[in-house]
């Protein structure tokens, strides 16, 4: 590997590369953090749809497979096991943590004490800012083309306005797949990239068959919308028959959606009755979309299974950046990585030629 990749983020985070594999739910498992790992990235392991057993064990074979610890654990501060996901970090000496609804200051703060790493994921200037002053360690920012939960301000706009902001490295999220990619977040001054997508789309991803199929044939950008129809907040995710039944029903129709979710969730974990109650009676008084919003969100996992684990493409949603389009098959972690890599040296060092060697020469020559 030349110098052109040898940044913040590879000497903090102990990879080799500066690719980071992001967390996604019901994907990003052992097999594809090891994967990432061995191919010399930094993956992240998904724990917001995992329980502490599945959690611990999942974090033990990833130590096992690559005798490292230098990978991250996601989780968000409303799920139940947050308290035992913050324990887990520190206890197994984990390299860092990613979240996008965040830890207040205290529980930053252990974390730092502990040395792990606090990544943040953001989509606004005023959350980077924010995820700073509370201690953050370095922030990834994700541009609207990404997948998922995203925000509205394209990668191109947002990177160089949080490097603006804040004087943490950052890493580029939103749209990457290629070298070129990651090239151009270096030049702009990001410290690396991280990829979601690219990922998922990978022969170590857990995802169906049938549903990586789905992904595979989205060849317009378009067919990859933002909808709003899931909680009210902006999902970019591949068009489907679920999206669109959802966007078509009445208030009254995604409430009932939202139920026939909430009761599959209930009785995959066990949720008490009286507590799913609880939970209804809190938001009772609002209109019927307010009601189905609240349900849609807090049930979003039973969404994700439906696609990402039991291989129903059209039963369940599926998060996906815009950059799915140009990708036309299924690589091992390994050899995407190594694709990146390459490209991305070549591009940096033509950009030298270009640029910095013909000045050298010049200015010698008018010497």
């Amino acid at each position: 590997m030349s110098a052109w990749l040898q940044t913040e983020l590879t000497r903090r985070l102990g990879c080799r590369y500066p690719v980071v594999q992001t967390a996604m739910g019901w994907v990003a498992d052992a097999n594809l953090v090891i994967g990432t790992t061995r191919a010399g990235g930094f993956g992240f392991l998904a724990a917001a749809t995992l329980d502490t057993a599945q959690t611990r064990s999942e974090i033990e074979k990833i130590i096992a497979a690559t005798g490292s610890r230098n990978f991250g654990l996601n989780f968000h501060m409303f799920q139940e096991n947050a308290a035992d996901c913050v324990d887990m970090a520190i206890d197994f000496g984990l390299k860092a943590v990613s979240y996008g609804r965040g830890p207040d200051a205290k529980t930053v703060q252990r974390f730092k004490d502990a040395g792990v790493l606090c990544i943040p994921t953001v989509g606004a200037v005023k959350h980077a800012i924010k995820a700073v002053q509370m201690g953050a360690d370095l922030i990834t920012i994700q541009g609207g083309e990404g997948g998922g939960h995203t925000g509205g301000v394209p990668s191109s706009i947002l990177l160089p306005q949080v490097l603006d902001a804040v004087n943490v490295p950052v890493i580029a999220a939103g749209g990457f797949s290629t070298g070129r990619g990651l090239a151009s977040a270096l030049a702009a001054g990001a410290c690396g990239i991280a990829m979601g997508t690219r990922f998922l789309m990978s022969q170590e991803s857990p995802t169906p068959a049938a549903t990586l199929e789905r992904y595979l044939k989205v060849n317009d950008p378009q067919q990859i919308r933002v909808t709003l129809a899931v909680d009210g907040m902006r999902h970019r995710m591949i068009e489907n028959a679920f999206i669109n039944r959802l966007e078509k029903a009445s208030g009254l129709g995604r409430l009932l959606i939202a139920l026939r979710s909430a009761w599959s969730w209930k009785q995959q974990t066990g949720m008490s009755s009286a507590h799913m109650l609880s939970t209804l009676l809190k938001v009772l008084k609002e209109e019927p979309e307010a009601l189905s919003q609240t349900i849609m969100a807090a049930n979003q996992p039973v969404l994700l299974q439906k696609s990402m684990q039991d291989g129903q493409p059209d039963e369940g949603i599926l998060p996906s950046g815009q950059v799915a389009a140009a990708i036309g098959e299924l690589a091992s972690c390994e050899a995407i990585i190594s694709e990146i890599v390459a490209q991305a040296e070549a591009c940096l060092a033509e950009l030298y030629q270009r640029h910095v060697q013909p000045q050298a020469e010049y200015a010698g020559a008018a010497q």
